[in-house]
């Protein structure tokens, strides 16, 4: 079923705890891993996932289907991590390399990641890179999303977000050459 006809059903009378079921079964996989990768921490995942698909309910009457279905969705989580992060940095008192370094540990020790040497060089490069350039560059490289669809979701021009997602690529380049 695509996202018109989830939407259509969802604004029929007594359908919408269905259509939004359909929603979840849809996107989660997805906004899973889009929100994992900037979290780095399963549990700290699942729980914005779960926030996520609390406010898209919340605001899912109100929806005026002026993008995608989506990109709203990603829009959402992004929001909802940025805001995470941001609580979670003031909270620590930490600068943005010492947070980076406390991620970094949590990938470390994260029972759930699977990867092998060079993937883990990869995501401890990605953690090393400022909060723009590490979402857009999760974004466009492991979820393969175009920059006009990065740029709805994020507000930002495409121009822009291709040089992020440059300077993001270079530095995490370098960075594997010195963790490799």
């Amino acid at each position: 079923m695509d996202d018109k006809d989830i939407l259509i059903l969802f604004r029929e009378e007594g359908k919408e705890n269905y259509a939004f079921n359909l929603i979840v079964r849809k996107y989660s996989e997805r906004l899973y891993w889009h929100i994992k990768k900037m979290v780095i921490s399963h549990d700290d995942a699942n729980d914005l996932l779960q926030n996520t698909f609390i406010k898209a309910w919340n605001a899912l009457p109100e929806f005026r289907e002026e993008s995608r279905l989506f990109t709203w969705l990603y829009r959402i989580a992004t929001n909802e991590v940025l805001t995470f992060l941001k609580k979670r940095q003031l909270r620590s008192f930490l600068s943005l390399t010492d947070y980076s370094r406390q991620l970094e540990n949590v990938l470390e020790s994260d029972i759930y990641f699977n990867g092998d040497k060079t993937q883990k060089a990869l995501q401890k490069a990605i953690l090393k890179l400022p909060e723009k350039q590490r979402i857009v560059f999760n974004m466009r490289y492991f979820d393969e999303l175009k920059y006009e669809e990065i740029s709805e979701i994020l507000g930002t021009s495409v121009g822009a977000l291709k040089a992020s997602y440059h300077h993001a690529a270079k530095k995490i380049e370098e960075s594997i050459q010195e963790l490799i």
